[in-house]
């Protein structure tokens, strides 16, 4: 990239660290409180392990992103340490990861959205239809390049938080302590099992930790940048998932919330009456929309990294006038579109969860190739005692995450790395 048209475009760290809290802070706020309402509030301590977990996946980052200074792709860090084709495993699993995922943010992004609309939100398919209006409005906005996307992002985080940040701070009272107890376990599970099983939707919310160290390539500074934009936005991520899990299951009845498209607005209305419910949704529409402009920043920038190393066609490479991986994105949204249609359900948590789960399990396994990496280290890198604490610990957190998970989702993980393992093996051979 460096030389190209994008070489004059790269984002400082102010906006670098606006891109990775936004690429956190998003779908999984929004909407996952009507996810977790079927398990309980007890799911707070599931919220204070997943975010000890960040911390420690967010520090191995940190820890490559110095050691790599030029990082601007997992192969660059996997390579030298595990090899090609432990190279294209996190590579691609990384990749396939986010543009999957971007699917979920659409769907929290239009089930806030659809309050403000004359439609009924109830039809999965008026549902289904927004979700791809959304995927392609945030195509063409990435055809702009990567600053004006880290803008809109910027717009979006002020914008869109600044009436949540309300609701947190005056909910509390419309706290209601009983009902918070009647809605601590509603499984009939013990509460560690529930939290245990709750880790993996829960890391969704962390899912973007790595956003800065993914794309470097378009950070003027990545070495000191980097490390600082990871580690300031999940403290901060952190803090409003803690504060806020607690807030909405002492304000609306478990069973409203799993029920709602719109979890925040209905503990909005609660607090402030109907008026506030509008501009929950309004507010919380245009934060996950801006999340899902970023996702699609970093699925450009990953695919074509990896097309560079022959990982992807190279095809995905190709940058048009303005940075952007135009035929690259093209792509992604064709599938994404695909994705929105495959995964229709009759109830928005029932759709989030589908791929809330696929994506957690395949981008833990690439997490896993990162500390991996800090504990292996290199010839010309060994490892430092930092970098084995760091690896060790993110080795642990995808161990847990991995073993957190529905049966059936790691098995289906599982087997798509192999597939697209043997597949590259063969592409390989023929060339």
């Amino acid at each position: 990239m460096d030389g190209g048209p994008a070489s004059t475009r790269k984002i400082g760290p102010l906006l670098a660290t606006f891109v990775v809290a936004n690429n956190m802070i998003g779908s999984g706020f929004f909407l996952l409180p009507a996810n977790l309402a079927g398990a309980g509030a007890v799911t707070a301590f599931g919220w204070i392990i997943g975010t000890a977990l960040a911390l420690m996946l967010g520090g191995a980052f940190a820890r490559l992103a110095r050691d790599y200074p030029d990082l601007s792709s997992a192969d660059d860090y996997v390579r030298p340490a595990l090899g090609r084709d432990a190279s294209f495993l996190a590579s691609s699993l990384y990749w396939a990861s986010s543009w999957i995922g971007n699917n979920a943010i659409a769907v929290a992004a239009f089930g806030y959205l659809v309050m403000l609309l004359p439609l009924d939100g109830s039809d999965p398919h008026v549902q289904v239809g927004g979700q791809i209006v959304l995927i392609w409005l945030m195509f063409a906005i990435n055809l702009l390049g990567p600053k004006p996307v880290a803008k809109f992002q910027s717009l979006c985080v002020v914008l869109g938080l600044a009436p949540v940040a309300l609701v947190l701070v005056f909910g509390w009272s419309s706290f209601d302590r009983g009902l918070y107890e009647a809605a601590w376990n509603v499984t009939g599970d013990s509460d560690a099992k529930v939290v245990f099983k709750s880790l993996s939707p829960v890391f969704w919310a962390f899912v973007g930790l790595e956003t800065g160290a993914m794309i470097a390539g378009v950070v003027r500074d990545p070495d000191r940048d980097v490390p600082r934009a990871t580690l300031g936005g999940i403290l901060i991520a952190g803090v409003v998932y803690i504060t806020s899990s607690v807030l909405v299951m002492g304000i609306v009845p478990a069973a409203e919330l799993e029920a709602s498209s719109a979890p925040f607005a209905l503990v909005a209305a609660a607090i402030f009456g109907p008026w506030a419910a509008i501009a929950i949704a309004a507010a919380a529409a245009l934060k996950a929309t801006g999340t899902l402009g970023g996702w699609m920043l970093v699925t450009g920038e990953t695919g074509a990294q990896a097309a560079k190393r022959g990982f992807l066609p190279a095809v995905f490479g190709r940058l048009n006038r303005n940075g952007a991986a135009g035929l690259g994105l093209l792509f992604v949204s064709i599938a994404m579109t695909a994705i929105a249609m495959i995964t229709l359900s009759p109830q928005v948590s029932g759709q989030f969860g589908v791929i809330v789960n696929v994506v957690v399990n395949l981008v833990v396994l690439a997490y896993a190739a990162a500390g991996l990496s800090l504990v292996v280290g290199t010839p010309a890198r060994r490892p430092k005692p930092a970098d084995r604490f760091y690896g060790f610990g993110a080795l642990a957190a995808c161990a847990l995450l991995l073993a957190s998970s529905p049966p059936m989702m790691l098995l289906g993980a599982v087997v798509a790395m192999l597939a697209a393992w043997l597949l590259y093996r063969a592409f390989a051979a023929r060339r």
